[in-house]
């Protein structure tokens, strides 16, 4: 819990809301900084800058750099060289250790709709208070149309995010399921359960599932997992809510 901000806030008699607008995130982004998670640099930079206090006020543990008393945690805990070799229970695990939240950014990620169990595990967490954001392709949008020109299949691309679409409907009415659209040139699908992620970088003219996959996990801010995190929210800030 970050007293120090919640004070901070309500002496500016700013609500999560204004800060949420004002700094460009969801609101539920501030509450996991009030429950506290620490920002990326640039929010901290802008909260300072809209209640009037220093960063190290109201995060004094990102103040001074800690020297390190042992070597960095390892960012890397496995690579697989294809999605499709990665063993479902890893999936599974992945999805059932989230206990803040889970994120998917794919331009389909249709094996993950057309998996009946892993809807299952997305609703489930969702219920116990686990926020689920899905980020999908425009399938009607440029981007979509260029990558499947690019894999060689065209409009193949924009049919499997429909697809996608059909089986997300189940999660669709479940509270703490949120579902946009983004319209990006996607360098990596990111699959993360809160500070665990599942990337798998895309090569051109290569299927998404032929193509490698990281499993990172976040040790501290600035470090390589920070990185597709934040590249997360950028999408995340600039996609269209599903109607």
């Amino acid at each position: 819990m970050n007293d120090l901000l919640r004070r901070a806030l309500a002496d500016a008699h700013l609500t999560e809301a204004d800060v949420a607008g004002q700094v460009g995130v969801d609101p539920k982004t501030v509450r996991r900084w009030l429950a506290g998670r620490v920002p990326y640099p640039r929010h901290r930079s802008s909260i300072a800058d809209l209640v009037g206090r220093e960063e190290a006020e109201l995060w004094p543990q990102v103040a001074v750099p800690a020297v390190r008393t042992q070597p960095p945690a390892v960012e890397i805990l496995a690579t697989y060289p294809h999605r499709w070799a990665v063993p479902r229970h890893v999936w599974q695990q992945l999805f059932n250790g989230a206990r803040v939240e889970i994120g998917v950014l794919a331009y389909a990620g249709l094996f993950v709709a057309e998996d009946a169990g892993m809807l299952r595990t997305l609703a489930g967490r969702a219920r116990a208070g686990v926020g689920v954001r899905i980020l999908l392709g425009d399938p009607d949008g440029s981007r979509v149309a260029e990558r499947g020109s690019d894999e060689g299949v065209g409009e193949s691309m924009a049919a499997k995010i429909r697809n996608a679409l059909v089986h997300y409907r189940a999660l669709r009415g479940v509270d703490g399921v949120e579902i946009r659209l983004h319209d990006t040139v996607l360098y990596n699908s990111i699959y993360r359960a809160d500070d665990d992620l599942l990337v798998n970088p895309h090569a051109y003219g290569i299927a998404a599932s032929h193509a490698p996959v990281l499993h990172l996990r976040r040790a501290e801010d600035g470090d390589m997992a920070s990185t597709y995190l934040e590249s997360f929210e950028r999408v995340w800030s600039k996609a269209v809510p599903l109607v």
